[in-house]
């Protein structure tokens, strides 16, 4: 039986720095089952099943989604083969990438920010708005920028 994608070892690996880098930003576990010792592969699979959207995107001018988790897949009505590799400005409509992009930069400037709001759009086209979302820097191990991450729980259909 094939393993379930965000269970691959590079994604395995990419989850530890997803964790870890939001403990760093925010002094706080993403995840109950983040903490030292912890099974990685239980904590991807935390990580995978949590009932908040998490997504995150590499880096680059056009950076491509790199992770979504089932919450982040459903609301944007997305299969896991769809939505990791696309360029993470799809998620939001022509009109607002300006404002991510600035949100992103802001983040990646402070390592962190905390109540970022924004509209964004599914794979129907269908808007929706977030609110109160994290956003912060992916560190690999050598301390280099290697992403962005962001999770939220406050959303609505617009």
């Amino acid at each position: 039986m094939e393993e379930a994608p965000w269970l691959s070892a590079e994604k395995r690996g990419l989850a530890a720095l997803l964790l870890s880098s939001h403990q760093r930003a925010f002094g706080m576990p993403l995840i109950a089952t983040a903490r030292p010792g912890q099974s990685t592969r239980l904590c991807c699979q935390e990580l995978f099943s949590s009932s908040f959207p998490v997504l995150a995107h590499g880096i680059g001018d056009d950076p491509l989604v790199v992770y979504a988790n089932a919450a982040a897949l459903q609301l944007w009505g997305r299969r896991w083969a769809d939505m990791v590799g696309m360029p993470s400005k799809l998620t939001a409509p022509d009109e607002v990438r300006s404002e991510r992009r600035r949100a992103l930069r802001q983040a990646q400037t402070e390592d962190a920010i905390r109540g970022y709001g924004g509209v964004r759009i599914d794979h129907d086209g269908r808007r929706f708005m977030i609110r109160n979302a994290r956003i912060w820097t992916l560190w690999d191990e050598e301390q280099r920028s290697c992403g962005q991450a962001a999770c939220f729980s406050d959303w609505w259909w617009i």
